[in-house]
């Protein structure tokens, strides 16, 4: 490897990120507010919890299951998270035929 592609850094010289806590202190609940009203992904403060349920996710079983390789293919060319969307495909079958019954 060449000297020249390797690039030393102090721990002194790296900056964590743009947010200057100082900056942040003396922040007053106006400048606040005038920041969250003018950023469209803040959520509103506002929300009403009082009808929120916790629901706690069924415990996952770990098991060998034996697919077709383009039903494998399809799911994994969807990106990560591929287990989960076939375990929601079988989970929406399950319940469409508890319907049935």
């Amino acid at each position: 490897m060449s000297e020249k592609r390797i690039i030393r850094r102090l721990a002194s010289d790296l900056v964590m990120g743009k947010t200057s806590p100082a900056r942040l202190r003396n922040l007053s609940d106006e400048d606040i507010a005038i920041a969250v009203s003018g950023d469209p992904d803040a959520a509103p403060l506002d929300l009403d919890w009082s009808d929120a349920e916790i629901v706690i996710p069924p415990a996952k079983t770990a098991i060998s299951i034996r697919l077709d390789a383009d039903i494998v293919d399809y799911f994994k060319s969807t990106g990560q998270g591929y287990q989960t969307r076939i375990n929601a495909v079988l989970r929406r079958f399950m319940e469409r035929q508890k319907q049935k019954a």
